[in-house]
């Protein structure tokens, strides 16, 4: 058994976010564990850009209100409690609402280390007219 200490809380980069967003690492297991786990805080408008897990993605809403959308559909609302599964390959996009922070807790696993594969592509940002289609 091992204690981590907390990590310090980090800003996401620009190239993959608008607005403001921190996310606290929970955990990177390592091999044979693929595990992530971050907790991602996201203030009111703040979104990620579109982007796809090769071995999909878990989000779980623990507080606020935000959106989500997987390319081609309907931008969704989201509220604590919510569960939301994006499979392998799905581009798709989440943050807060206009109005509200939210939070959430990511799960992902990342492909096996001989793969090739990254765990996590990213494209563009989402723009506001993506943004405010609900």
């Amino acid at each position: 058994m091992e204690i981590l200490p907390k990590r310090p809380s980090a800003k996401g980069p620009a190239e993959w976010f608008t607005g403001d967003v921190y996310f606290d690492v929970i955990t990177r297991g390592e091999e044979p564990s693929r595990i992530r786990v971050n907790v991602v805080r996201f203030t009111p408008c703040a979104r990620t850009g579109w982007h796809r897990h090769a071995v999909g993605q878990t989000l779980h809403v623990t507080e606020g209100v935000g959106r989500i959308q997987a390319r081609g559909g309907d931008v969704l609302e989201i509220r604590p409690g919510d569960t939301i599964y994006t499979p392998p390959g799905e581009w798709h996009w989440h943050g807060a609402a206009p109005d509200h922070f939210m939070t959430h807790i990511a799960m992902w696993e990342v492909p096996a280390p001989d793969s090739g594969v990254p765990e996590t592509e990213w494209g563009d940002l989402v723009t506001d007219a993506e943004y405010n289609k609900l």
